[in-house]
């Protein structure tokens, strides 16, 4: 891989050891961090005082009109291209096709200056700088811009076509396992790991996931059970949800609702954020030791989409749930909630008091990274980042918010096909994750510009063949330090 980059003076300049004895350290390091903190907005924000007129319950008359129409994407981040094409060394992950489709060109404005507007107070930047800005972009590998949850994980980031002789043959293999009286789950975990084919994802996060039996001729008998008892369960604890001892836990989900993928239409429609109140709140109330805790929201929506694909061929993120009949949208919010509940079955130390589970395996990331990429490490020490500072995220929200939704669930067929994949597998993915931004971590300068570059990486126009590469990285380092602990600690 790249080595570290030679020193340069005017980065030698604004390293903390160089700064005058003066100069107080610890205090710029609060200052710029709180300064950051407040220009930010992530999983740690929960006072909102703007969001009261959230507490009433959701009802299509009341919700304003923007929420009805289609969201517009924002400006595209710049994707720095790679020196180098990394091989994995070793995991099962498959490689797919190199991008062939042609994207889109951005061209360079002619006005001598444009403001800002996301400065306070407005920022004036003049053309010069627009257009050294426009020729990097135009310099980079011509890429699609990809739907966020249209054809799921099925369109690689080259727009591949969506079926290749070696899909159908592995599709048919997981027919064949799944058509069998009673299904081979470790077979199906091996198949899945390099990726579920979108036909047969649904039944197969259900068997994954240990919410379905192995043996066929129980499946429906089951489904029917479970269904029920989640039914069951809204009859009995819903109506408690404006109590004075659960109010505050439903003020909070209701809040956080509209926040879970805002940029996505599908889950701004009124119908799907009921269904998302239903779950999280019995889910919550069922669980007294965690209750909810913000970030949890946004684990119910890769169950739901799968779940939606059944029915919906193409343009998830734009389909009209309530057109579908209401047993269907009965069926799909039982089976989101049964799943999201045995994901956090295994994770749940992540979202008691003081989320210990979080808080281990921040610091089994940066022992992890200390390891694997020193030059990394070192260079966080010097500018006083701390891996709680941008991993926290990546654990509460199991890498969601880094990642768009189509190679969520791509990933998470690995999690599923991985005996401890959200809760063990998890760690050495977010180093892998890491690592990958090695050159452009290196090429910052300064705390914040470290902080922005760590909460705002640019996956926009990730697909399967970056998450095989990613998944394939992580299995490396799982194989080489999980078993090795002389290796994973100095």
């Amino acid at each position: 891989g790249a080595q570290h980059p030679p020193l340069d003076p005017r980065i030698h300049r604004t390293f903390p050891k160089d700064t005058p004895k003066g100069n107080n350290l610890k205090s710029k390091k609060a200052s710029s961090f709180h300064e950051f903190a407040r220009s930010t907005n992530d999983a740690w924000d929960i006072n909102d005082e703007d969001d009261e007129d959230l507490l009433a319950p959701i009802h299509p008359s009341s919700l304003p009109s923007t929420l009805h129409s289609v969201h517009q994407v924002p400006p595209l981040p710049l994707q720095q291209p790679s020196d180098t094409t990394r091989e994995p060394d070793t995991g099962p992950a498959d490689r797919l096709a190199p991008p062939t489709a042609e994207g889109l060109v951005v061209k360079s404005s002619s006005e001598s200056a444009i403001c800002d507007l996301s400065h306070d107070p407005p920022l004036w930047v003049s053309s010069s700088t627009v257009r050294s800005t426009l020729q990097k972009q135009q310099s980079l590998p011509v890429r699609p811009i990809i739907p966020l949850v249209a054809r799921i994980s099925d369109q690689n980031s080259s727009g591949a076509p969506i079926m290749t002789v070696r899909d159908k043959s592995r599709l048919d293999k997981f027919k064949y396992l799944l058509s069998c009286p009673n299904t081979d789950l470790e077979e199906l975990r091996k198949h899945s790991w390099s990726g579920i084919p979108r036909e047969v994802r649904p039944i197969t996060w259900r068997l994954l996931s240990g919410y379905l039996p192995a043996n066929m001729e129980r499946r429906d008998l089951v489904l029917k059970r479970k269904r029920d008892e989640y039914f069951g369960f809204i009859e009995q604890y819903y109506h408690s949800r404006t109590d004075e001892t659960y109010k505050d836990t439903y003020r909070q989900i209701h809040i956080d609702i509209p926040r879970t993928n805002p940029l996505i239409p599908l889950f701004q429609q009124p119908t799907v954020q009921e269904v998302f109140e239903r779950i999280l709140f019995i889910w919550a109330i069922r669980h007294p030791a965690s209750g909810y805790v913000q970030g949890i929201n946004d684990l119910v929506t890769p169950f739901f989409v799968v779940f939606l694909s059944e029915f919906v061929v193409e343009d998830v993120e734009n389909f009209d749930v309530a057109s579908l009949p209401l047993d269907t949208q009965r069926n799909i919010e039982a089976d989101s909630f049964w799943c999201m509940t045995k994901l956090l079955d295994g994770i749940q130390d992540n979202y008691t008091f003081a989320q210990p589970g979080i808080q281990n395996n921040v610091k089994a990331l940066e022992e992890l990274v200390s390891r694997i990429d020193e030059d990394i490490h070192n260079y966080f020490k010097r500018y006083e980042v701390e891996y709680l500072q941008f991993a926290f995220r990546w654990m509460n929200n199991l890498l969601m918010r880094e990642l768009p939704l189509r190679c969520t669930i791509r990933l998470w067929d690995t999690y599923q096909a991985e005996q401890e994949g959200f809760s063990h597998f998890h760690l050495y993915v977010c180093a892998a994750f890491l690592i990958e931004w090695r050159k452009e971590i290196l090429s910052m300068v300064d705390f914040q510009g470290l902080l922005m570059l760590l909460q705002n990486l640019p996956t926009i126009h990730w697909g399967n063949e970056e998450v095989g590469l990613l998944l394939a990285e992580a299995y490396r380092l799982k194989y080489m330090f999980a078993d090795a602990p002389n290796h994973y600690r100095r």
